[in-house]
Parts: structure tokens; sequence; C-alpha cells
């Protein structure tokens, strides 16, 4: 077993052992969640007055909308309905932001970062790399890069700019230990769904550049030459173009003499200290080595053209969906969703070309979805497998150990690809496999991401990052598309990870599981106070 597989199981949960972590928290060191680089030049941007219109259709729709130009305004825009805050909560001497995009325990792991051109009718806005702060809603300049760069860029990408996310892992250790390299890569994939939902209101979308290695896209957003605290630094995750909708020929890579001119470039900003004290994960530090990604050629992908199911889609628009998006904490075990609002959300995880938010193209689908059906008018409960993607159901079902019914679900419509496995109630199936979370069973229903695993990370082991991000990606699919048929969604990264393989019968790595997500009618704390997100910076 290699490096990579041996961290999986040394990672996964277990009825009577736990991953390893310190067993406690220390709020002592609790990282400080939000991201500044002092000294750094701040350009403030705009909150958005008027959302952006569009209705739940155009999350996913591209067509939808026509491309709004590139303005400063409508950038920040883009941040504030991806990654921006979407409230505070307060309980008693107590109070925390939301965001836009979900994270494990609140902790947001995942920063973003833009390299945007000059922006002449903003002031002007000189072009160079920045740090998004969600905090104060604002841009830190990290360094100046007009003449000749965007000119050379122009000769290669069409018109729009840059945006890149990173990982520090170090937010999340705090809490979870070892088990923390996987929940910060799930979060990753939330953000990169929450980007390209947020780009589809306004007319753009986004493609992953990737042919990049890590080590380019650090030296492009200034890693290489940013002292960090030790324990805190950042890690490159994804750098994606964002155009108009309507762009079709989009490079995944980047010429080296462009990114060769960002090497004499200087950054500016010292990273702020998250915490006083650390404790050293070195497993994480050892698997992020495994799993860095090197320069390889561009790929792009074509995922099949599955129909949309038919129905009378919600109306809600699209921007307010994205703004009361919530991690339910309770579900109410009685209320049910109706059956082609549970097939709606189904089909939207599916995998297309020009929809959201799969077009980014992070890789060639490889997560599947098993799913406890509980609580779905027209629908019996029990165990179903949904196929994303062009795997053939054939491969997955010799994996599986044998009794399953492996049937089309005849009450779904033909396009979708659900499949019946066993019938009955697995109500305390799912909480035995999510940690005895009573969530699990209290919902209309709960998934269990299958990915596809050994075969893949033994070819190209920095895929093992890209499937936890595809898990993530499918994760923020289920919040939104709940939130629009009066549902809410939460993310469950605590599961036992072999009590769901040996559910279906599993016997090696070749599929493994690697998130868990819960569906139903949300019980609200009333104790919780709810603030507006940016009430803090007009009280300033």
């Amino acid at each position: 077993m290699k490096g990579i597989e041996l961290y999986h199981e040394r990672t996964k949960h277990h009825p009577h052992r736990y991953a390893r972590s310190a067993g406690y928290l220390d709020w002592q060191s609790e990282p400080e969640p939000f991201r500044r680089y002092e000294g750094a030049p701040v350009i403030e941007l705009p909150l958005t007055e008027q959302d952006p219109e569009g209705t739940y259709s155009d999350l996913f729709d591209r067509k939808g909308q026509d491309a709004r130009p590139f303005s400063l305004g409508r950038i920040a825009c883009f941040l504030e309905l991806s990654l921006g805050l979407s409230a505070w909560k307060s309980f008693r001497n107590n109070s925390w932001a939301l965001r836009m995009n979900p994270s494990s325990g609140n902790l947001h792991p995942v920063e973003s970062y833009l390299v945007l051109p000059p922006l002449p009718q903003q002031g002007p806005i000189p072009g160079g790399v920045y740090h998004y702060n969600p905090f104060l809603h604002v841009l830190e300049a990290r360094t100046k890069c007009d003449e000749p760069f965007w000119p050379r860029v122009r000769q290669h990408f069409p018109d729009g700019f840059f945006a890149a996310l990173s990982s520090i892992h170090w937010r999340e250790s705090w809490k979870y230990g070892e088990r923390a390299f996987r929940y910060s890569h799930l979060d990753m994939g939330h953000a990169v769904a929450a980007m390209s939902f947020s780009a589809a209101l306004l007319g753009w979308k986004m493609a992953y550049l990737n042919a990049l290695s890590d080590l380019e896209v650090e030296t492009i957003l200034g890693f290489t030459k940013t002292r960090w605290k030790e324990f805190e630094r950042e890690e490159a995750g994804p750098l994606l173009f964002v155009t108009s909708a309507k762009e079709n020929a989009i490079p995944r890579a980047m010429p080296s003499d462009i990114i060769r001119m960002f090497e004499p470039l200087s950054y500016t900003g010292d990273p702020n200290l998250f915490s006083g004290r650390h404790r050293d994960w070195s497993v994480i530090d050892e698997v992020s080595a495994l799993t860095v990604k090197p320069s390889t050629r561009e790929e792009k992908f074509r995922y099949e053209a599955h129909p949309f199911t038919r129905g009378n889609y919600p109306t809600v628009a699209g921007a307010q969906l994205i703004r009361k998006r919530r991690s339910a904490l309770a579900f109410d075990a009685r209320t049910a969703l109706a059956r082609d609002h549970f097939f709606d959300i189904l089909d939207r995880t599916l995998p297309r070309n020009n929809y959201a938010p799969f077009d980014a193209e992070v890789g060639r689908a490889a997560v599947h979805l098993l799913i406890f059906v509980h609580l779905v008018t027209g629908l019996g409960p029990g165990l179903y497998f949904l196929v994303r993607g062009d795997t053939d159901v054939e491969e997955i079902k010799k994996r599986c150990r044998h009794g399953f019914l492996w049937a089309r679900t005849p009450e779904a419509p033909e396009s979708l690809p659900l499949y019946i496995l066993e019938r009955g109630d697995f109500r305390s199936k799912a909480v035995s496999t999510s940690c005895d979370q009573d969530i699990a069973a209290d919902g209309a229903f709960a998934v269990a991401m299958i990915s596809e695993f050994g075969p893949v990370i033994e070819k190209e082991p920095y895929r093992y990052r890209l499937l936890h991000w595809e898990a993530g990606m499918v994760g923020q699919v289920l919040y939104l598309t709940c939130e629009a048929y009066g549902m809410r969604g939460t993310g469950m990264g605590c599961f036992f990870d072999d009590t769901i393989h040996d559910l279906l019968g599993l016997q090696d790595n070749t599929y493994q599981d690697l998130y868990h997500f819960g569906a139903g009618k949300p019980v609200e704390d009333n104790r919780i106070a709810t603030l507006p997100p940016y009430h803090h910076l007009k009280k300033a």
C-alpha cells in the first residue's frame, strides 16, 4: 500500500476508533478565521445593492443570462455571492460569521485570489494579483502586473480574469487533526462550485487551468516569496479563468513565458498570525507532498448530454438561494420531499458541458451517490444508487455484494441513471454509517459519495485532491437545490468509511466513500440570533 492510500486508511473513522486528533478543542489556539496581508494596499469593494437577475434554473443554465462587462462592481458581486459573508450568528456572548460557501466546522481553510487586468474605468485599478478579504470585503494588492503582461495574456486568453484558491490546513487540523486534509479539499470543491454559480448569474463561466503545476500557481500568486508563519502556509489549489459564458475556446494551459513574468515581481503584505501555538500534524504535510500536482498536458472533458428532468422548476431568485443557504443542525423527521423535486435535485448533480458547476471541468466524473431514501412522496424507502458520468454500471455492480437488485427505478425519468439496490427502512443504517448522527435518518434522504479511487490515484496521485473537489462540488449542488425546494442540506464529514464499504460489499480500494450529506426540513434553533452579513462595517 502506497503513501496516499496509507494516509486515507489511517484517517478513516471507525465505530470504536476515530481518526487521530487532539481529542479536545484548545480554545487558546483557535485559528483566526480571516486571512489578511498586513501592510498590503487595500481596494474597497462595493456591496451589491441589487442582486443580478436570474432564477434557480439560471444558476445552472448559462444560456439564461447575457454576459455583463467586467468591472470592479461586478467582480465584487461575483466574490460576494460566492465567498463573501452571508450572515452573522449570535448566541449569548458569542458571535460568528457564516459565508456563502460552507466549510467543515465553519473553519474555512480556503482562501481566494484574483489576477485582474487593469480596470481604467474604476479609478483606475491597476492590473495585479489580489487577495480577497471577505471580512472587510476588500481586495488586498499583493503585486502589480500591467505592461507587458496583459497584452501577452490577451494573445492567449479571451477577455476575462483569473481566480485562484488555496488551502490552509492548520485551520482544519486545529479541530479535526489528521483527517483535516480531506476536509480542506472538500471545502475547496464547495468553493469552486460556489464561484461557478455566482459567475452564472453574471453571464460568466470558469475553466480550470488543469495543465498548470502547483508550483506554477504558487509562483503566480507570490507564495514562493511570502514569509509564511510556521504551520500556517497556504498551498495552491486551482487557478481558474473567468470569462463570458459564450466563450468556447478557453485554454487549459498558460504559456511558460507568461508565468515567468511573475518571477521578478515583488509581493507586498505579511500574512497575519492565526494562532499563538500549534500542534504539528506531520502526516498532513506528508500527504500534501505526495499529492502535489506537476505540469501536465491540458485536458478538456466532454460529459454525457443528459436531458434535464421535466418539471415545474422553482422560480425563486438564484441569488436569494445563495444568500439563504445554511447547514442544517437537525431535521424534523416527518416532512417528506415530493418525488419530482427529489429527482430534479439528483439530476442537477450530473455533469453537463455548459452547465454550472461541473463545466469548470475539474476532471472526469468519478463520484457516484449511494442514497438512503427515507421520506420521498411516491417513492418507496430504500437504498438507491445514482451513477454519475459515463461509468459502466456493470463495473460498479461487480464490485458490490451479490443480492442487490440493481434495477432502474421505474418512477424515475428515463434520463436519470438511478438504480434501486434494496427496498426497506434504512434509517438505522444511515445513522450507523454517519458517526451515529441522527440527522442522517431524520431527513428526506441522505447520501454517501462513492468515488473511484485506487486506480485513479495510482496513475495520477494529485487526483486525490481533485476527487475531493468533485465531492465538494456535488455537495454544493445539493445545498442549493434543497433550498430551492424548501428543504435544507448539511454536509457530514464524519462517517465510518469502511462501514459503508461493508454495506456495499466493497472488498478493495477501487471505490472509496469520500463525503456524506443529509437533506430534510430543518429544525431551527430560535435561541440563535441572525444579524446582517456586513453590519460590522456599517458600525465601523
